[in-house]
């Protein structure tokens, strides 16, 4: 009764002039030659060219029409004038449409598709209020190929693209397609230009069909120049001269400064950037021909550098040296320097599932070129306190920390053996190396120090493939002051407590993504992230044995953990609808960490968690988990979610995402999830053991979302409640808790 309301209450029927008709669109019936494979295709591509659109519907309702003629009342009202400006839409009648100019489109489209001698015919189809319009198009039989071939052109370059023309993917007996010839004089081009023709244009090159030489509706394809193309364009360029400016100011741009490098100029009065070390990223080469694809992958490579803002190269013709086979080219690379020093401040309010609250401070100081290689240096310190609103015993508990971080980063690999310069075509991995201490004080249970240290590589194998390889990466925790309960909680849970016995972690991690996003207007995208973290082994070698016959070894006197630890995310975008703003958004991940040899258990910090604006949203961070463990119900736990934790995880999230107005979007999505131990955990009577039976352990929720999408930087809302909450009795699983909702916050997409 309520959505009849409110369909009466929009209805604009009342709004239409009495001498219009509202237009509701068009339909296309088509009437093909026996000989067309292609009807489908082709009415799908026919439908995109009917214009005008008519007026968007919601649920069968004008709402932008309806908000639009509201506007249009002399009082109108602050509230119809906001919906109106947002949501309105000016209406679409019958007066507005011309099917005759539609015809024509139509006609055109299938002359193009090759579908000669088609005709169209249109009429419109009215009702008391509404017309539509509805357009007969009868295919006739397509022209296809006999043969294609190059027409006369200059020798020198006649050569070139009789090479091309032998590549070409046109074969004889296809249909005549201008798209198809608009596409390979493109192709051609592109590949001339790689052998430095600079000036040409595929706009230079044209067709010419000939069906004056068969009678059965085939035609002879030539490809030719146009009569009046420059000179200039049918020669080739070389590079004689290549000009590079490190410090490049656009408001002053005089350099009396010369130096000679690698057969290129050095234009800077004031040293900026190191030659030795800017001319890897220079992929140009002087004598060598003109190459867009060069030119690209230089102005790539040196912006990631992280010490420009601007990079910029420009050809200037030499026309003196030019000669009727040969022209010559002056290369600039004008590289304009970022800030040298900058200095960021950051203010953060955190609150999270164990109801602590509290503010974080973040300061960062940068060097963008600290030694004149255009390396990176962060200097990072945080200040962060925390109390947990709560009643009971737990109330007034509060964490209170600090932390401190070096980071430089070096454009360029630093490594014993020297590489190839064409090892990493590309782009150059940057090398990072960093050390970090962290104080954390939890009133009455611990004290915590930690520190950590790495060394690594990342680089961009292509514009989808990224690889992470840290071959050093240390971390050191000691716990320096615990308290009684503290103490009684690590002694109740063994597994929690070798967890945080193992001081001295040592290992390697590699990370492989691809990544299919960075096509925004791709309609099928696809993600993938694999990690494999190792730790323990080398430092083995070294361990001391223990006093004690069962103990584990130790080194330095610090007991060293070893585990395996391997994940996979996936992830897959469906990009559909007007401007491709609708998508389906899929994710699956699974992990795993193995402890062997000196440990047990894996380290707490390197275990897995489940719930979260990242995660199932349905159930706060850490909430979710181990298993079936409740929380809630184990009279032992004291609400601090120490140990809902595991080493098996296994998480999948469906979402879809639509436009609603401006830059707001609305989401729908289902999670599920979990985490688990292989190895069960005495403390939790085997509750958190990872079984064949794990299907039906999963925690699952759904729930709406509210997106703030602004350029792609994203605030996100969403509102979940569970419906299958493993940690309940098997009867009581299936609940949907829609009046125990859980609303997330956080800045970014989930997946």
């Amino acid at each position: 009764m309520c959505f009849g309301i409110v369909l009466y209450s929009c209805s604009i029927t009342k709004y239409i002039p009495e001498d219009e008709k509202l237009y509701t669109g068009a339909k296309i019936e088509i009437d093909a030659d026996s000989s067309v494979t292609t009807v489908k295709d082709l009415k799908t591509e026919l439908e995109s060219v009917l214009r005008p659109e008519p007026n968007s519907k919601f649920l069968g309702m004008y709402l932008g029409l309806y908000y639009h003629y509201k506007g249009q009342k002399e009082n109108p009202g602050f509230i119809n004038r906001w919906l109106n400006k947002k949501l309105g839409e000016k209406p679409i009648y019958q007066s507005d449409i011309k099917p005759f100019e539609v015809e024509d489109i139509l006609i055109n489209r299938l002359e193009n598709k090759g579908y000669f001698f088609s005709t169209a015919t249109s009429a419109f189809e009215e009702e008391e209020t509404k017309a539509s319009v509805a357009y007969n198009v009868k295919i006739a039989q397509p022209y296809k190929m006999a043969n294609y071939q190059l027409d006369s052109m200059p020798s020198q370059m006649y050569e070139e693209v009789q090479k091309e023309v032998k590549k070409s993917p046109f074969q004889n007996g296809s249909y005549f397609d201008l798209s198809h010839m608009k596409l390979e004089r493109q192709r051609i081009d592109q590949e001339l230009k790689k052998r430095g023709y600079y000036n040409l244009n595929p706009d230079f090159f044209i067709f010419e069909a000939d069906t004056n030489q068969y009678d059965n509706k085939r035609f002879n394809l030539f490809l030719k120049l146009k009569a009046e193309v420059p000179k200039k364009a049918t020669i080739p360029y070389q590079v004689k001269t290549i000009n590079v400016f490190p410090n490049y100011d656009l408001q002053d741009s005089t350099f009396n400064t010369k130096e000679r490098f690698q057969n290129k100029n050095y234009y800077q009065d004031t040293l900026f950037i190191k030659p030795k070390h800017l001319d890897r990223y220079i992929t140009l080469k002087e004598d060598d021909f003109y190459d867009p694809l060069a030119s690209k992958n230089t102005a790539r490579r040196l912006s990631t550098i992280g010490a420009y803002k601007y990079v910029n190269i420009q050809y200037k013709e030499i026309d003196t040296l030019q000669t009727d086979s040969l022209g010559v080219l002056e290369a600039n690379i004008f590289l304009s320097p970022l800030t040298k020093r900058a200095f960021r401040a950051e203010l953060q309010a955190v609150t999270k599932s164990n109801n602590f609250t509290g503010p974080n401070l973040a300061l960062t100081y940068s060097n963008r070129n600290l030694f004149k290689g255009g390396e990176t240096l962060n200097i990072s310190t945080n200040v962060g306190y925390e109390t947990q609103f709560r009643s009971g015993d737990n109330s007034g508990l509060s964490s209170l920390e600090l932390g401190l971080k070096s980071e430089i980063i070096f454009p360029r690999v630093i490594f014993p053996y020297t590489f190839n310069e064409n090892f990493f075509e590309y782009s150059i991995p940057k090398t990072k190396t960093s050390v970090g201490v962290n104080y954390l004080r939890r009133s009455k249970l611990y004290t915590l120090l930690s520190g950590n240290a790495l060394f690594g590589y990342s680089w961009n194998a292509n514009r989808y493939i990224t690889y992470e390889f840290n071959p050093i990466s240390v971390n050191y925790t000691q716990l320096i002051k615990t308290s009684t309960e503290f103490e009684n909680i690590l002694d109740e849970n063994p597994f929690l407590k070798q967890s945080f016995d193992q001081q001295f972690i040592s290992g390697m991690t590699f990370s492989f993504t691809y990544n299919e996003m960075v096509d925004a207007n791709d309609p099928h995208q696809f993600y993938m992230n694999t990690t494999l973290d190792v730790a323990g082994n080398s430092i083995s070698l070294f361990g001391k044995d223990p006093e004690v016959s069962g103990e584990p070894k130790t080194f330095l006197g610090l007991q060293y953990a070893q585990y395996a630890k391997a994940d996979m995310d996936l992830r897959f975008h469906l990009n559909f609808g007007k401007d491709k703003a609708q998508t389906i958004a899929t994710r699956l991940f699974a992990g795993y960490g193995m402890p062997y040899g000196n440990s047990e258990v894996i380290p707490y910090v390197k275990q897995y968690f489940s719930g979260g604006p990242y995660s199932v949203r349905a159930f706060r961070i850490r909430s979710l988990g181990p298993g079936t463990y409740n929380e809630e119900a184990d009279d032992s736990s004291d609400g601090t979610y120490f140990d809902q934790t595991g080493n098996v995880r296994l998480e999948a999230n469906v979402e879809y995402r639509f436009p609603l107005f401006s830059f707001f979007k609305g989401a729908i999505f289902a999670d599920a999830g979990n985490v688990w131990n292989s190895k069960a955990n005495p403390t939790f009577n085997g509750e958190d053991k990872f079984t064949s039976n794990f299907i039906n352990e999963l925690g699952m929720g759904t729930g709406i979302g509210l997106h703030i999408d602004v350029q792609g930087f994203v605030i996100r809302f969403d509102l979940a409640a569970p419906f299958h909450d493993p940690s309940e009795d098997q009867s009581k699983r299936w609940d949907f808790k829609v009046d125990e909702p859980v609303l997330n916050f956080a800045i970014g997409y989930s997946f």
